[in-house]
C-alpha cells in the first residue's frame, strides 16, 4: 500500500483499528494477531509494512487499555515493568531479524506462530 492508497483504505483501516481495539481490551491482543493478517489480506499491505504499522499503532492502544485497567486495580506494575524492559530489548532484536526475512518466509513464520499459540490456548 502506498501513501496515495491511504485515503482509499481509510474505511478498512478504521474497521481493522476498531477490531484490534476490541480484541486488545478483551484479550490483551490486537496488534500482530489481528491487525497484521487483516491489513495484509484486506488492504493488500505488504507483510513487512503491516508488521511495522502494527507496532506503531499498538503503543497508544496499549496505553489506553492500561489506563482503563489501572483504574480497576488490575495492573501488576512490577510485572509490567519487567515486561517493558525485556520487550524494549526484544523488539530491537525482532525488528532487525524481520528485515532479513523475505516477505513469504515472514508470512509463513507468522502463520505458524498464530497456529501454535492457538493450539496451546485451546489445549490449556
Amino acid at each position: 500500500m502506498t501513501d496515495a492508497g491511504a485515503p482509499r483504505a481509510l474505511v478498512p483501516l478504521l474497521l481493522i483499528g476498531a477490531l484490534a481495539g476490541v480484541m486488545s481490551g478483551m484479550f490483551g491482543i490486537g496488534g500482530g494477531v489481528v491487525m497484521v493478517p487483516v491489513m495484509v489480506s484486506l488492504v493488500a499491505m505488504p507483510q513487512h509494512r503491516a508488521h511495522a504499522t502494527s507496532l506503531a499503532a499498538i503503543a497508544p492502544i496499549a496505553a489506553v487499555g492500561a489506563v482503563v485497567f489501572s483504574g480497576a486495580a488490575s495492573v501488576d506494575y512490577p510485572a509490567a515493568a519487567v515486561l517493558i524492559v525485556a520487550s524494549v530489548i526484544g523488539v530491537q532484536v525482532g525488528t532487525r531479524l524481520m528485515g532479513r526475512v523475505s516477505e513469504q518466509r515472514l508470512r509463513q513464520f507468522f502463520g505458524l506462530f498464530i497456529v501454535v499459540v492457538g493450539v496451546a490456548l485451546f489445549v490449556r
